[in-house]
């Protein structure tokens, strides 16, 4: 999308479109553009407004009922960051007293939008003309928009009580992703210069984050969204808690729960017992799996793996959690059995540490049953095993 565009879907003709569409709702694309043509509606406008409905539907997931009322590109929808996760980057700014927050690479405008929602002014920036202006739409007057290279000057313009929010594009154009936090536009170097000028910066980067890039004095969160870990966030000066160099904030159903390393063992390793909990995503890439035992009062099954194992029911935000049905050691032809003298079908596969594609494995196993099961294959004592389990909860 270019600014063009932008200024096609923001015109009476165009807005008017998009209302069409959504009142519209669910329905064959090739005969509601055919109809909308016919209605006298210019076919370019149509495949633009089109699109955004489109886009629109995607990005609901992510945006939450903003979304229907936002323009969106395609590379937008993809590297938005998630509402209840852009209100928590603003909780951060506002809780340390910052006033205005320059949003340096902003998209669509996501964190801009939940910074304003918090009361801060906003500058955004982006590189790209069409982006920049999409998210003028979206900010539709809440905040200074600038199509500008973020490296280019914007970071001297910052004063006291101002903070610095970075977004780097970590795709190529191709759409390669970019794992190396020093290829990505800008690099992770540039951020922490803008840091030891403008105290108040964080960077939203990605969750493979190595521990060792995390600077003296700054906090690295992970943070999943049920489930999933949608990225690294590092927090320098104020934005930064005392005493805490890495954490995760885990969102589930949108309740929030935090876990740092202030209080984080090297847990025990045990046999297994009767209840199995994986830890969440965000706390294993965070390396807080010792706290997360230590909260569950248990022990891992093997020094290298990060599940936990208990010997009672247990429970915590940061992990989910199995009953312990049955140990086996590894071996196709036994676990065949095994399944099928129970009746097994639809069967759940997790892992860690083993190779095994579970896929294969549900081929190999051809189950034909109509009993469900989950089992886990992993390493327990330093033994390949399959753990099955059944779900609490």
């Amino acid at each position: 999308m270019d600014p063009a565009d932008v200024a096609a879907l923001t015109s009476p003709a165009g807005r008017a479109l998009l209302d069409v569409l959504a009142a519209a709702g669910p329905a064959d694309p090739l005969a509601l553009g055919q109809r909308l043509r016919r209605e006298g509606h210019e076919p370019a406008l149509v495949a633009l407004a089109m699109t955004q409905a489109r886009l629109r539907e995607r990005a609901a997931a992510k945006l939450g009922p903003r979304a229907a009322g936002l323009l969106l590109t395609a590379a937008g929808v993809e590297q938005a960051t998630r509402a209840v996760v852009a209100a928590e980057h603003a909780r951060r700014f506002t809780t340390t007293g910052v006033r205005r927050v320059a949003d340096l690479g902003c998209g669509i405008g996501a964190d801009a939008l939940a910074f304003t929602d918090a009361g801060l002014d906003v500058l955004a920036v982006d590189a790209d003309p069409g982006t920049a202006a999409a998210a003028a739409a979206n900010l539709a007057g809440r905040g200074e928009v600038r199509c500008a290279d973020v490296t280019a000057g914007v970071v001297d313009e910052l004063g006291p009580g101002d903070g610095a929010w970075f977004d780097p594009a970590r795709r190529t154009a191709g759409g390669r992703r970019l794992l190396d936090p020093e290829a990505t536009s800008p690099p992770l170097s540039f951020v922490l210069a803008t840091a030891a000028r403008v105290p108040a910066t964080g960077a939203k980067l990605a969750p493979g984050l190595p521990h060792e890039l995390v600077p003296a004095g700054a906090e690295a969160q992970w943070t999943s969204v049920d489930g999933d870990v949608v990225e690294a966030a590092l927090w320098c000066g104020p934005l930064a808690r005392p005493g805490v160099r890495r954490s995760a904030l885990v969102v589930r159903g949108g309740e929030r729960s935090e876990l740092d390393d202030a209080d984080n063992p090297v847990p025990a390793v045990g046999a297994v017992g009767t209840h199995l909990h994986e830890p969440d995503g965000a706390v294993v890439r965070a390396g807080l799996v010792g706290a997360a035992a230590r909260l569950l009062g248990g022990r891992l099954v093997d020094e290298t793996i990060a599940y936990v194992t208990t010997d009672g029911p247990a429970a915590s935000p940061f992990a989910r959690s199995y009953a312990v049905l049955d140990v086996l050691p590894f071996g196709l032809k036994p676990l065949r059995r095994y399944l099928r003298e129970r009746d097994v079908g639809p069967l759940t596969v997790k892992k860690r540490g083993t190779a095994v594609d579970p896929d294969v494995l549900r081929r190999q196993l051809a189950l034909k049953g109509s009993t469900p099961a989950t089992v886990v294959l992993t390493r327990v004592a330093g033994r390949q095993s399959v753990l099955v389990v059944e779900p609490v909860g």
